[in-house]
């Protein structure tokens, strides 16, 4: 077995200490194998119900413990990002799992500049530290288009239990996700299935998405946590007008994902968690599974295309 073209064969609790910081992908193969499918993964993404996206529970203790310890150094897991771990406009140097994303231009900003962490001044890190200032012309809300030193794309550290072959991705940006300007749930349909059910989408794939309605046959994979359909937080489906309207929030954000991670050799499921499962609701982020394509799926697209 291989795993982005190195071997996995030789790995074992002999060979790969077992750690307390973020773990290593050698890590997560030997102690914290994939719960779920890529099928799976899917299908929770499209079920409605983002809660249902779960970390290893052994993995989650191992992030509570190291947490407590970010917490005591930091003042809290918000001000730890902000003063270390994001880097505005740059590659992600610090996470010890690496995309095999290409990189255009590694750690160039938008001004054409190059920066490294060593070159940040250095701050006591339990001084707050704010968001940096937003240039004039920001726009209010995410474009696929906006400036890179507006946006922070790393590894997840603490990914979900996803398969081998899949890379958990977050993307950070300096402005919200959503217009502020949207009226309060109590008065827009819209704005309450935002607020309740999060974003999500699929690039690159070659059919349609998992159907929610397939969902109790993936529930086994989630017995461990006690999740039942009746225990499901999502809201009813709507009508086709309204459907289209919830999409075209995430309209931006999936044009990104598009650009960033290409079609042809990439098959995507991102969302943007609700409020009420996010972890550091301070700091606006979107979670990107992202799974490279065989040769054989880039072949047989390229053939069905040139049929067409």
């Amino acid at each position: 077995m291989t795993v982005n073209g190195q071997p996995t064969t030789e790995l074992s609790p002999e060979t790969v200490p077992l750690g307390t910081g973020p773990p290593t992908r050698e890590e997560l193969l030997v102690y914290y194998p994939a719960k779920f499918t890529w099928k799976q993964l899917k299908t929770f993404v499209n079920s409605g119900d983002l809660g249902l996206l779960k970390r290893d529970r052994t993995l989650q203790k191992r992030y509570d413990a190291w947490s407590e310890r970010i917490k005591e150094k930091y003042g809290s897991i918000g001000n730890y990002l902000l003063n270390y771990r994001l880097q505005w406009g740059q590659t992600d140097s610090i996470s010890v799992l690496k995309s095999s994303v290409e990189e255009d231009s590694a750690n160039v900003g938008a001004n054409g500049t190059t920066s490294s962490p060593e070159q940040q001044p250095v701050l006591d890190p339990k001084v707050p530290r704010k968001l940096p200032p937003l240039p004039p012309d920001a726009p209010p809300y995410f474009k696929a288009d906006m400036p890179a030193e507006l946006i922070s794309i790393t590894m997840n550290d603490w990914p979900y239990s996803v398969p081998p072959e899949v890379e958990h991705s977050l993307i950070w940006s300096r402005v919200p996700f959503l217009p502020p300007d949207l009226p309060p749930p109590s008065e827009s349909r819209i704005t309450a299935r935002l607020y309740q059910d999060g974003l999500w989408g699929f690039t690159g794939s070659e059919s349609p998405p998992p159907s929610p309605s397939t969902l109790p046959e993936c529930l086994p994979a989630l017995a461990e946590w006690g999740v039942t359909m009746d225990k499901l937080v999502r809201s009813p489906r709507g009508t086709e007008e309204e459907e289209r309207e919830v999409r075209k929030y995430g309209a931006e954000l999936e044009t990104f994902v598009k650009r960033r991670w290409n079609e042809r050799e990439w098959e995507t499921a991102w969302f943007v968690n609700p409020p009420r499962l996010q972890s550091v609701p301070e700091l606006t982020h979107a979670h990107v599974f992202a799974r490279r394509k065989t040769p054989e799926e880039i072949a047989r697209a390229e053939i069905n295309t040139s049929q067409h």
